[in-house]
């Protein structure tokens, strides 16, 4: 920002402001630098994000499954059972079951498309393909939902046994 001259300036001659809000004309001391450059800014959080940018989007509503966890116990190697998840709009407001994702590529959750009415039930199945899989395993699915929290966390385990190795002939 420039100031015009006044008259006990030479004539033509301006005066600059400094108006950078970074800059000061009073002195710091090293520490006070250094305290100010370890300032850790805000960490971003994308589920913050994301819910606020759906809450804004959809009315929160509750979901309460009969179990959060399965155990599919001992599986062969290449089994691929199934496992039936049923919950409950526990809410006021329709549920609307935005995704479900499985934590890799052998655990493969189906969602009901429709929005499910207060108090309706609903089911999630989850296949678990234990091909290429051994001993203990723990997988997770994702469901992103219009609830707080928006998402809710599914575990299947399971305890694969190896297939036997091919004889080399």
């Amino acid at each position: 920002m420039t100031k015009s001259s006044s008259s006990d300036e030479l004539p033509g001659a301006r005066t600059i402001e400094n108006t950078d809000k970074y800059s000061s004309n009073s002195f710091t001391t090293p520490e006070e630098r250094q305290k100010q450059a370890n300032a850790s800014p805000e960490k971003y959080d994308p589920l913050k994000e994301q819910k606020e940018s759906q809450s804004a989007n959809l009315p929160a509503t509750g979901i309460s499954f009969t179990e959060y966890e399965h155990d599919f116990g001992v599986l062969n190697e290449g089994d691929s059972p199934e496992h039936v998840f049923t919950f409950t709009n526990s809410g006021s407001e329709p549920l609307i079951l935005e995704k479900c994702k499985g934590s890799c590529g052998c655990t493969v959750p189906t969602c009901p498309k429709e929005p499910i009415p207060p108090g309706g039930t609903g089911e999630i199945k989850v296949r678990f393909n234990s091909k290429n899989k051994k001993n203990k395993q723990t997988k997770k699915v994702t469901v992103t939902a219009n609830t707080d929290p928006v998402q809710t966390i599914l575990t299947i385990k399971a305890d694969v046994i190896p297939a036997p190795e091919e004889a080399n002939g």
